[in-house]
């Protein structure tokens, strides 16, 4: 397949794969016809004034050649027996998701602060002991939260770190205190993120089941493997220890929680809050 390792190229590498099986009606249900949206460095700057943000290096030269797409993504599932079908934005487009962009750019500080006293009650141990006063634990999450880097949204609860003095500048999905890296880099997070667009899979037979089964190409497995190896220079400011709080397992920070052969990873607190009197 030789997918680019340089980052311009393969974002036209991705652009061209993309509209062209986009073109084949076997596509997906909404992304028939559909088309990237790339903006001018004029308008990127302008956005940068508007939303008051600033953008990487890397996230400038995706929205040069990819940004957002012309059709919206069709989600379908079921509800009481019925089938429910719902037009959703795919990335986000800066130039007409204003609305949702705003409301998308605040939630992450109105999740996490809600799995505080939610039925999580989610406490760092960096913040010290639980104050019993609702008030006190705000005030001292909202000190903590003043020093997370920028995020900025893609997708859905995809955001970018956004802080060019990183030398890993890694796409998170933001859910509550459930923070996950989607790939430390625009490359491996698009491959990881637009997977079944991009036909990057082989059929292999399982002789126990008896079935075929989608396996990542052995070049996009190696992708993956490499980008999300340990390396000390990891690091995300602040939010690592809120990434952490739900498992020490992870490779990225070169932990490993579970034993070598487990399927399934544990989800277990890494620190329990000592409440003050």
């Amino acid at each position: 397949m030789n997918i680019p390792e340089n980052l311009t190229e393969f974002l036209y590498w991705l652009k061209e794969r993309t509209e062209r099986l986009w073109s084949e009606n076997t596509c997906q249900k909404g992304f028939y016809g559909a088309k990237w949206q790339p903006l001018s460095e004029e308008q990127i700057d302008f956005i940068e004034l508007k939303y008051s943000v600033r953008f990487t290096s890397e996230h400038r030269e995706f929205l040069k050649i990819l940004h957002a797409i012309d059709k919206k993504e069709i989600v379908e599932y079921e509800e009481e027996s019925e089938i429910i079908s719902e037009e959703c934005t795919f990335f986000y487009n800066w130039l007409e998701d204003e609305e949702e962009i705003l409301k998308t750019m605040k939630e992450p500080y109105q999740w996490m602060f809600d799995d505080i006293d939610s039925v999580n009650k989610v406490w760092l141990k960096s913040w010290g002991i639980k104050p019993k006063s609702e008030a006190k634990r705000k005030e001292i999450f909202d000190e903590w939260f003043s020093h997370i880097p920028k995020l900025l949204p893609l997708k859905g609860t995809r955001f970018l770190v956004s802080d060019e003095n990183l030398k890993w500048k890694p796409i998170l999905s933001v859910r509550g205190s459930d923070i996950a890296t989607m790939g430390w880099d625009f490359r491996t997070y698009l491959l990881n993120e637009i997977r079944n667009h991009l036909y990057i899979y082989v059929e292999v037979f399982d002789e126990e089941d008896q079935m075929f089964y989608p396996e990542l190409l052995s070049e996009v497995q190696e992708i993956f493997d490499q980008n999300f190896k340990y390396d000390k220079t990891k690091d995300v400011p602040y939010l690592k220890e809120m990434m952490l709080y739900w498992s020490s397992g992870w490779k990225s920070f070169g932990m490993n929680y579970h034993p070598e052969n487990a399927k399934i990873r544990p989800i277990i607190r890494t620190f329990i809050a000592e409440e003050e009197i």
